[in-house]
């Protein structure tokens, strides 16, 4: 179950970056009333990383998690989960810095980018759960 929670999440991630990339090239009608807030996340120094957009990167990462998370509901082993969980991990502590950037530093706010915030601290507190659930198993 928390294989197929992951992998929505990780779907809704990946769409979230390829609505953030489109609106990179000028299609901003996805933002809706908060234009501006995208467009001012969007168009910060902290938009990119070694001159590529964090989007890319998300479409990148986030296609291959829903790979590796399919491929382990349908055949789990214990490589798949760990690339799962780090990636998890990892994209929880990116997605505190980004949610950092947007209230203290940017002051404005993406929508699609909370999207994907926010299903990273969600996937963390599955890997978490699960963790210690099955610590107190072993007790």
């Amino acid at each position: 179950m928390k294989y197929k929670i992951l992998l929505i999440i990780f779907i809704i991630s990946l769409i979230s970056s390829i609505i953030i990339l489109s609106t990179n090239h000028g299609n901003s009608g996805f933002c809706g009333i908060e234009k501006e807030g995208c467009e001012s996340v969007q168009n910060s120094k902290y938009a990119s990383l070694f001159g590529i957009s964090n989007s890319i990167y998300g479409l990148f990462i986030f296609a291959f998690l829903s790979l590796i998370t399919f491929m382990e509901i349908i055949k789990p082993t214990q490589i798949k989960r760990l690339l799962i969980d780090s990636g998890a991990i990892i994209g929880f502590l990116i997605a505190l810095y980004f949610i950092y950037l947007q209230i203290f530093i940017i002051k404005a706010f993406c929508k699609f980018c909370l999207i994907i915030d926010f299903g990273m601290i969600i996937a963390f507190i599955l890997i978490v759960a699960k963790k210690i659930q099955i610590k107190k198993q072993k007790q």
